[in-house]
């Protein structure tokens, strides 16, 4: 892996501090946020300094029981060709099922079972030989633990490597979310993963609350993460270390000194021996057409308890698929309101257009994206003669014509489709 060195996440919120921040080497942007042929001007400057620039994807859901989005992978193709990208990355992480259609809006774990890792390794050799560049996949946070898992973390990621040649992008505020929330040692898992296959390493910030560990990417970088990176250091030295900032930006002194505290964790790297993998379980042959449809009604049958409020599946904390379905809700209304600014306004303010969201999430399932999601609230909305006030429900009817490009539902399948919202079946679709 080619050397890339310090950089940060690049945000339009923080672009222009971006620009002015010393020594920055490199940046990366979140795949689908950019349009290859229209690329921001303090992006494109960037390139023009020669500042490398990677595109980092959310949205392929590699982990899941489906196979790779084939529109998906080229659009990711098309961004690393646009940017000139040495690789782009992706997560293990499944965000979505088919049947029923539901989106998480957020990356979830994946089982740690043999049957769903074969299905992640199908899934990444699809990617591969779709993609220009070389694949390198990151570790997730997570907040449940799948039960009867028969693999370590350090024994999934070692496995998929050998068995896909994918490259590892290690975020090492993820180990540590991973260590408050399920109990796991990043110690263990540095020392087990193939270290030569490191394409680079992700730090970034987070709080803790009533004993969960929120990895916000909105707060400082606390010294258990960067002890973390310095654990890593002395066992290799990464090709590249990058700063994840999504929220709540501080001012460009304080992400400069962030930066400088990454490079001073980093500063002992190599100078260590590298540890050897944790040797690797002999994988059986597998059907994965019944791989697939295993693994499919697992995550199902988790996004559903999640999202849908259906039964959390037997041998699942309870009250932590309660604090992810919370967290998730929470989320969708957070982003909602970003892709669709005018919504708060119209509802009253931000506290009354978050408390609408909150309810209608209850029984509304995301299943398509944020945006859609948006218009399936104002539609909702609607449906139900609401805001009360008429003005603000003559402006939401605006808002709603000018981006379906529809009427409003008339009075009859208004009552159809709410009708059809209370029953058991309308709420699980």
């Amino acid at each position: 892996m080619e050397r890339l060195g310090v950089g940060i996440g690049w945000r339009p919120e923080i672009a222009d501090a971006i620009e002015r921040l010393p020594g920055l080497d490199w940046v990366e942007v979140v795949a689908e946020n950019i349009c290859p042929g229209h690329l921001p001007d303090p992006l494109r400057r960037l390139l023009d300094r020669g500042v490398r620039v990677v595109p980092h994807g959310v949205s392929l859901g590699l982990g899941g029981a489906d196979r790779p989005d084939a529109q998906k992978l080229a659009a990711l193709a098309e961004r690393a060709v646009a940017l000139g990208a040495p690789l782009v990355t992706e997560h293990i992480a499944f965000v979505r099922t088919s049947s029923p259609a539901l989106e998480a809006g957020h990356l979830l774990p994946v089982q740690r079972t043999r049957e769903a890792l074969d299905v992640l390794c199908e899934n990444v050799r699809i990617a591969q030989d779709s993609l220009p560049v070389p694949l390198a996949l990151e570790n997730i946070a997570a907040l449940i633990r799948w039960p009867d898992e028969e693999l370590t973390e350090a024994q999934f990621l070692a496995e998929l490597v050998e068995r896909t040649g994918v490259r590892l992008l290690i975020d090492v505020a993820n180990l540590h979310t991973n260590r408050v929330n399920r109990g796991e040692d990043p110690a263990a898992v540095l020392d087990g993963i193939p270290l030569e296959a490191l394409a680079y390493v992700h730090v970034a910030g987070g709080v803790e609350r009533d004993g969960v560990w929120h990895d916000t990417h909105a707060h400082p970088v606390p010294p258990a993460v960067l002890d973390i990176l310095a654990e890593l250091g002395r066992r290799t030295a990464p090709a590249g270390v990058l700063l994840e900032r999504d929220d709540d930006f501080p001012a460009e002194e304080e992400l400069a000194g962030e930066l400088d505290a990454i490079r001073a964790a980093v500063d002992t790297a190599g100078k260590g021996a590298v540890a050897a993998a944790v040797p690797t379980a002999t994988a059986t042959a597998t059907d994965l057409g019944t791989a697939r449809t295993r693994v499919g009604v697992e995550q199902a049958a988790l996004l559903s308890a999640l999202v849908a409020g259906t039964p959390v599946p037997e041998g699942f904390d309870r009250q932590r698929v309660r604090v992810q379905a919370r967290a998730l809700a929470a989320k969708r209304a957070d982003v909602v309101a970003k892709v669709a600014p005018e919504l708060p306004g119209i509802l009253g303010g931000r506290a009354a257009f978050r408390e609408a969201f909150l309810a209608y999430a209850r029984s509304r399932p995301m299943t398509g994206g944020y945006r859609r999601d948006a218009l399936d609230f104002a539609e909702d909305l609607l449906i139900r003669d609401l805001p009360a006030d008429p003005a603000a429900r003559r402006r939401l009817t605006a808002w709603w014509q000018d981006r379906a490009g529809a009427r409003p539902p008339r009075r009859i399948v208004r009552w159809a489709r709410t009708l059809l919202a209370r029953t058991p079946l309308g709420r699980a679709a």
